[in-house]
Formats: C-alpha cells, structure tokens, sequence
C-alpha cells in the first residue's frame, strides 16, 4: 500500500494535486486543509496517503499530516454512510483539531453543518468514533479550542473564484448554491481572496 509519496509539485487544484515521482505523475486527491500547505508548483511536496481501491477505480488521497490521514480513514472505513467524498469534504470544512473537539463535544450541530452530513450521519460519527479517537476516555476540552483558522496562502488570480466554485460542486453543492455561497465569502473577504479562503468561508 502506498502510505506517502515525495515529488516535484506539477500542478494543484483546491481538491487535488499532481506529484511526479520517479518519472510518474500520481494524482492524489487531497482537502482544503491540505491544499492550502502545498509549495507553489516545481517545488517538493510530500504527502501522506491513502489507496482506496474499488472494482472501477483506483484513486489516491493524500495529506500534510499523519494525523489527517489516520483520521480520513477512520471516517472511511469506520463510519457507516460516509465514504471518500463525503470524507473529504468533512476535513476540508473542518481541522482534525475542531473534529475531535466534536466529537468529544458531542456536538451534533456543528457536524451537520458539513456538505452531505445529516443529523443522523453527524450522530453516528459521534457514536462510532468517540472511542477510537479517544481511547483513554474524552479529555476535558481545553479553552479557547476553535478551528484554527491558518493564513490563507495561495496565489491569487482571476480564476480564483472559477476554481473556488469547481471545488464546491465537485464537493456536492449544486451549482446555484455553490455560487451564491461563494459570492457572500468574496463579499465578505474582498475581490482578492484566494481559492482555499473562499471555499473555507463558504462552507462555514
């Protein structure tokens, strides 16, 4: 199984990226969360990845963490009704930080709040991941615990809201809510606001 891949940077999308390896170019899926650290293209990147092999396909997802990894396949693999664009999307909206804050938190509404999570798919993570992510019993929440909000690093150009508005689709949104989601995140961020921030501030 592959578990990380280390190459040239070809080209990043907010939901996907071409690393080169080797002579190879794999394309990895990856969220928000981790499209946002990538270096610009020609430079190195390393992520850590996931195969996930279906009887049609064979699609790689990767990530700027271990921790983000281990936590996707969690979702994948241990929570009934969700799979990897439903996955994907979870940890695009939110940090493994402010997911297991959560879910220590039972926190229903929050989680809902994801593309393609209803009440009952929120409560199920909830019921099922709660003893794998804490397997010594839930912490006290620390105070202050927020999803960190990162500076949004990322080249800004005309297209930005093109591919913000391609990203959410892909994420599931129909295309009329994609963009009247995204038209009041560039309202509130300004006409510059780059790709990751806008699909940030219009899945909040």
């Amino acid at each position: 199984m592959i578990v990380s891949l280390e190459g040239k940077l070809i080209e990043a999308a907010p939901l996907s990226a071409v690393i080169e390896a080797n002579g190879i170019g794999y394309e990895v899926h990856v969220p928000v969360t981790t499209a946002e650290k990538l270096p610009e293209p020609g430079q190195t990147a390393r992520l850590h990845t996931l195969a996930v092999y279906r009887e049609d396909s064979q699609t790689l997802y990767g990530f700027a963490t271990r921790e983000d990894r281990d936590f996707f396949r969690l979702l994948v693999e241990k929570v009934s009704g969700i799979g990897p664009k439903i996955a994907l999307n979870i940890m695009s909206r939110m940090s493994v930080e402010s997911l297991r804050t959560a879910i220590a938190q039972s926190d229903v509404a929050l989680l809902s709040k994801c593309q393609g999570i209803g009440k009952k798919t929120a409560e199920r993570l909830v019921i099922e991941l709660r003893d794998k992510v804490f397997p010594g019993g839930i912490p006290t929440p620390a105070a202050g615990s927020a999803d960190g909000a990162s500076t949004e690093a990322a080249t800004v150009g005309g297209s930005a809201f093109q591919d913000a508005l391609a990203a959410l689709i892909t994420l599931g949104y129909k295309p009329p809510e994609a963009d009247k989601a995204l038209r009041k995140a560039q309202d509130k961020l300004g006409a510059d606001a780059p790709t990751e921030a806008l699909i940030r501030t219009a899945l909040k």
